[in-house]
């Protein structure tokens, strides 16, 4: 089975069990399946996934629920980003958001089922490795909540004056350094070696996301843009320029490359480092198919 086959069908397995059978609301049970499918680059999952196998996955029962409960976080997160107490986004992957489809109310009750679900997915594999099962389940919440998970992210926001180094490390960061941490964990390795590759792919990823903010159009990104304006929000185009923020990113990635621990995959893990930092890098404005459904 492709690893992307096999993070869908891990996925939706998880989607099954959250909408459940019988009496149940019907419209959030469709909102939950809305919310995560059709998904985008899925590349948390993917970075996750890519790492258990580097480390051997052994056990991809565990790889399995760790890549669907990760990206369930991140799917809360967008669900929830959209409402309009946040972004105010009437559009997201290129298809009306949850709030927008379902109404606010069944958009927030969404967005906290699937992080309840998360936890659910991964307690379930409790049984059979119970040690790495309760560090992912840590990892996860730390790079969830609060002090320096996506909930911190978001608040920063919120803040008068913006840490943003500790802002960028919240809301982009914490995910990617929760699927390099996760993926070696559910293959037993020690998770603290996987922080700075992690890190820096987030990193990454943030300056990405501001330059396609900065370049693209709506129809490009299947989103909003403009958002960093709109509100307000620091950027690395806005501190650095388009140049300066492109050559930040090259040379983010360079670093992410040669922080990857040894371990027998090693070789392909950077060669996928290498194919996302081409996917990344913009060329040119309005000239590149949606990458940002990530």
């Amino acid at each position: 089975m492709g690893m992307t086959t096999r993070i869908e069908a891990a996925l939706s397995s998880a989607i099954a069990v959250g909408q459940g059978r019988g009496s149940v609301p019907a419209r959030l049970a469709s909102a939950l399946d809305y919310a995560t499918a059709p998904g985008g680059a899925r590349i948390r999952p993917t970075i996750l996934m890519s790492v258990a196998m580097a480390c051997g996955d052994d056990r991809p029962e565990l790889s399995d629920a760790a890549a669907s409960a990760l990206e369930m976080i991140h799917c809360a997160s967008l669900v929830h980003d959209d409402l309009p107490c946040f972004d105010d986004a009437d559009v997201r992957r290129g298809k009306p958001s949850v709030h927008k489809a379902y109404s606010e109310p069944l958009a927030v009750l969404t967005g906290d089922s699937l992080i309840v679900l998360a936890f659910e997915t991964l307690a379930r594999q409790s049984v059979h490795a119970p040690d790495r099962v309760a560090q992912m389940i840590m990892t996860l919440a730390q790079r969830t909540g609060m002090p320096g998970g996506i909930c911190a992210g978001q608040g920063w926001e919120s803040e008068v004056e913006i840490d943003l180094s500790a802002y960028h490390q919240a809301k982009t960061g914490a995910l990617f350094i929760a699927a390099t941490q996760m993926g070696a964990v559910a293959s037993g390795q020690e998770a603290e070696p996987w922080f700075e590759l992690g890190a820096r792919i987030g990193e990454a990823f943030q300056v990405a996301d501001d330059l396609r903010d900065a370049l693209y159009d709506a129809e490009t990104l299947g989103k909003p843009v403009g958002q960093d304006d709109l509100h307000g929000r620091p950027n690395a185009v806005s501190l650095l320029g388009v140049q300066g923020a492109i050559s930040r990113l090259k040379d983010i990635l360079g670093g992410a490359i040669a922080s990857i621990p040894s371990c027998p995959g090693e070789a392909h893990l950077a060669e996928m480092v290498r194919t996302y930092a081409e996917r990344l890098t913009p060329v040119a404005p309005n000239v590149t198919a949606a990458r940002s459904n990530v």
